[in-house]
């Protein structure tokens, strides 16, 4: 059985405890820790910058999944990295040179990705998936955090799965939005590799125990 990676996404932790929530995530077992950049343009919220980043590599060896909600990844996504960033993904929805940005990334040593909307198609980044680390399909509108599983996503995961499989990409799935130890098990089915879960990681008593029954 493959290994499934956690990223808890800290859109869902205590910022006035930050410190102490990352702590309790990485002694909980997580594999990364997902970090949501929104900014008040691409989608209707506002969140971090590359400053918490920095601060929050200080205190932790985990790896960072940077997510770019931005409108414009390509000025800003330099900063990301510098702060500490292992991987950064941008959204398909953009109207920037993808490409290129795909490029740029990957030229300063850390891993790159895409995301897709529910709305967004496979297809519109079918040509892309050979240069990218990972794909991440949200199964939810992207903004915030604790919405509800859309599980009209699931044949999105299963396409995207045969396509990397078929053609032998070296790219991950990665799903956000939803993710509980319910739904973990529909999207590992459908081939996900990476699941991101906010509210119910940082919600739960446990941490340790709510990462397990993820993958269980």
């Amino acid at each position: 059985m493959k290994k499934i990676i956690i990223s808890p996404s800290i859109l869902s932790a205590n910022f006035a405890k930050l410190e102490n929530d990352i702590n309790s995530i990485e002694y909980a077992g997580a594999d990364w820790v997902h970090v949501d950049v929104m900014d008040g343009h691409f989608v209707p919220n506002i969140t971090v910058g590359p400053v918490v980043v920095k601060s929050l590599r200080k205190i932790t060896r985990l790896f960072f999944d940077v997510h770019l909600m931005i409108t414009n990844p390509e000025k800003y996504w330099h900063e990301f990295q510098k702060a500490g960033a292992d991987l950064i993904t941008f959204h398909s929805e953009i109207q920037s040179d993808k490409r290129k940005l795909i490029e740029d990334i990957k030229s300063s040593d850390i891993k790159v990705g895409m995301s897709i909307k529910p709305k967004t198609s496979v297809s519109e980044i079918e040509k892309l998936i050979p240069y990218l680390d990972l794909v991440l399909v949200m199964t939810v509108e992207p903004g915030f955090g604790g919405q509800t599983f859309m599980s009209d996503m699931i044949p999105k995961i299963e396409y995207l799965r045969k396509i990397i499989d078929r053609n032998k990409y070296k790219c991950l799935i990665e799903i956000d939005g939803g993710i509980n130890s319910q739904t973990s098990h529909v999207c590992i089915k459908a081939g996900a590799d990476v699941l991101v879960s906010g509210n119910y990681v940082f919600s739960a008593k446990n941490p340790a125990e709510a990462i397990k029954f993820l993958v269980l």
